[in-house]
């Protein structure tokens, strides 16, 4: 029994170094970054400029990996189940890591499934219409959808997508009754709406801004409480008459449940070590997106905002479906 008590304890004494030497080695070989989306979108766009500088910072490629549909979740479902190692990570955000478990109750993992790493940008929602649309501002918009319910379509990245919550907030606020459209990701929406098959688009300014700057939609609001430096001309909510509306979302990056601490920390500091580096800060302007604040750079933080936005979606979600 002596003995066996012993070799016990010399067993358990060992293992004690383990996670500590992983971590401490830690990354042996390169990451990857699960993107719910197809590339081109706003979380794709973010992911890849964070991805690079996060690479230079652990001395490994931090590899880009979409993995569209259902609005994000068969991404996240795939993360959940990934080794808990540091090696997979996802990015995610409101959409995909709030608002998807009331759109879908019966997933195969919950917010518990997942340890926040960092808040990585804070984004902002945008409404733009096909360059020809016959309204030219947001009332005259309002306007025409009371006069022709139904008839108007915008698309979105997605039921369980942050673009599907900007057009579920705005529709809301605005009182109208459109029909939404979803793709698998921004950019096929936004192909559409720039090739006039749809009305218009509900995305974020990182991946919309753009087309709106080469005239190739046409904004109509920008659901934030202050201009975009990049779309100076671009009227706020309040600006256009329908301060109800706001859309302020964020992204942030995740690791599958159980992965050491010492590498969550790894991570994190990799992370911020990226969104104060100026390559992403340049990125981030050209994309009309923000940076955390240095307070918001912690794991807490994010999972704070998880736990926030999963009640404040839900409340959205429910009250018209």
């Amino acid at each position: 029994m002596n003995s066996f008590v012993a070799r016990l304890a010399v067993a358990l004494a060992a293992l004690s170094f383990v996670i500590p030497a992983q971590a401490q080695d830690f990354p042996k070989h390169p990451i990857t970054m699960i993107v719910p989306f197809a590339a081109g979108g706003t979380s794709d766009v973010i992911a890849r400029a964070v991805a690079e500088e996060m690479g230079k910072a652990l001395g490994q490629p931090v590899v880009i990996e979409n993995v569209a549909g259902a609005g994000g979740s068969t991404a996240l479902a795939r993360a959940a189940r990934a080794d808990a190692d540091g090696y997979t990570i996802a990015i995610g955000n409101a959409g995909t890591s709030a608002a998807t478990y009331t759109i879908y109750p019966k997933l195969p993992f919950t917010p518990d499934s997942f340890a926040p790493i960092a808040m990585v940008a804070k984004t902002f929602g945008i409404v733009a219409l096909r360059k020809d649309f016959p309204a030219k501002n947001l009332q005259e918009f309002i306007a025409y959808a009371k006069s022709n319910p139904g008839k108007i379509n915008l698309g979105h990245a997605g039921v369980g997508s942050s673009n599907f919550l900007i057009c579920k907030s705005f529709v809301q606020a605005a009182g109208i009754d459109v029909t939404l459209v979803g793709y698998r990701g921004a950019a096929p929406a936004l192909t559409d709406a720039i090739g006039g098959q749809i009305d218009g688009v509900c995305d974020a300014a990182a991946s919309v801004s753009q087309a709106i700057d080469d005239k190739l939609v046409r904004g109509l609001v920008v659901g934030s409480t202050v201009r975009l430096a990049t779309l100076p001309d671009l009227p706020t909510s309040a600006e256009a008459g329908l301060p109800e509306f706001e859309a302020q979302g964020w992204n942030g990056l995740f690791a599958p449940k159980g992965t050491p601490p010492a590498i969550i920390e790894k991570l994190n500091a990799a992370a911020r070590t990226a969104v104060e580096s100026e390559p992403v800060k340049k990125r981030f302007y050209d994309l009309s997106t923000v940076a955390p604040d240095a307070s918001e750079h912690t794991p807490d933080v994010l999972g704070k905002l998880v736990t926030r936005d999963v009640e404040k979606y839900r409340k959205l979600l429910e009250e018209k479906k």
